[in-house]
């Protein structure tokens, strides 16, 4: 069986995409339908949410940074194993890198390639009938493009609806549902995104909250019908998996280090490889029996006292680090240099390997 799929996308970051995203994926589960999620673009932060919202790990797709055959196989392997699929875009529909035809990382390139129809959510705050041309514009941008529905976000009142409403009853675009304005609404944010999924005490009741508002403001049967099977090419070539870096690889793990690609360590493990976590923040070093450490992104920063006096980690890493390879990315990186300046100003010495001696400074805002 191949699930049905949709795109719930915007026409700009901030308009309520992840809002109206989780809503619908918990209200999916909550009606016994089998529901997967994905994100489009280089997201750590959101698939965490998502896989709070559904019970299943949510993966990314970045027609950028991925090859076609990997975009692919990831859709594939997602339609096979649930009854839907819900990609969240990233930014605006259309944004993206000027580059290769669909292969700017933009939502829409993700909706071109599977053929997918696409949920726009319209933050209409501080507007009525211009909501319309918006809608105009971005259904007719691009004709590879559909916008199969609307979901108006942040309307404010029965009479506010209604203008919007009128306004876009001519453009053969149906609306889906319809949110109200409530601040409350919103995850609180911090720079590269939303606070994190795991750092929520109360995001279960967040979510059944947003499911309750998306049973009673979206139409769920509409959007179900919306629906349609991702387009897979025939001749699509085999997906070739990222190397392993090493038969056992030290995975950092903890609140500091969490952003790793679900696909990255799954093409890991079917390259035969073993993953062997630790973890800094609980003074862990690498263990010995690994042959490469692998140091994710995540926010050191928000724990830098703690990792600078984190003496086993340190130490341990730089005896691994003189006879193995260490790979650090992002904040990975940023603790394998001289220093660390912290969101609350102060500077913490870190591991201080050889050949790497810029200091790393973080500044509070995104």
């Amino acid at each position: 069986m191949t699930a049905g799929a949709l795109i719930v996308a915007a026409p700009r970051s901030g308009a309520g995409k992840t809002t109206v995203t989780l809503g619908l994926l918990v209200a999916l589960r909550k009606r016994g339908v089998a529901v997967q999620a994905a994100k489009a673009g280089p997201d750590y932060i959101d698939p965490a949410f998502h896989e709070a919202a559904t019970g299943r790990a949510s993966f990314n797709l970045d027609s950028w940074a991925m090859p076609p055959s990997l975009l692919d196989a990831l859709v594939s392997q997602a339609a096979t194993r649930a009854n839907i699929l819900v990609i969240e875009g990233t930014m605006g529909l259309f944004d993206g890198i000027p580059t290769t035809p669909r292969r700017s990382g933009a939502t829409a390139d993700l909706a071109a390639r599977f053929r997918l129809p696409v949920l726009l959510v319209v933050d209409v705050a501080g507007q009525a009938q211009s909501a319309a041309a918006v809608v105009r514009g971005f259904a007719a941008h691009d004709p590879e493009v559909r916008i199969g529905g609307i979901v108006l976000n942040r309307v404010g009142s029965k009479r506010h609806h209604r203008l919007v409403a009128d306004a876009i009853a001519g453009l053969d675009v149906p609306i889906l549902g319809s949110m109200p304005r409530d601040e409350t609404l919103s995850l609180p944010e911090r720079h590269l995104g939303l606070v994190q999924a795991g750092e929520h005490e109360d995001l279960a009741a967040r979510l059944e909250r947003l499911a309750a508002l998306a049973e009673r403001q979206l139409d769920i049967d509409g959007i179900q019908r919306l629906t349609t099977p991702p387009y897979l090419s025939p001749s699509r070539p085999e997906a070739a998996a990222m190397a392993p870096p090493g038969s056992r690889i030290a995975l950092a793990q903890d609140a500091a280090f969490s952003f790793v690609y679900p696909h990255l360590l799954d093409g890991w493990r079917q390259g035969g490889a073993q993953i062997v976590s630790f973890s800094p923040l609980a003074d862990e070093p690498p263990p010995e029996s690994c042959d490469s450490c692998w140091l994710p992104g995540g926010y050191p920063e928000l724990h830098a006292g703690r990792l600078a006096a984190a003496r086993r980690f340190r130490e341990g890493l730089a005896r691994f680090a003189a006879t193995r390879p260490v790979h650090g990315e992002c904040g990975g990186f940023m603790v394998l240099g001289e220093s660390l300046k912290g969101l609350a100003d102060s500077r913490s010495s870190y591991t201080q390997l050889p050949s790497i001696k810029t200091p790393t400074y973080m500044f509070q805002g995104r």
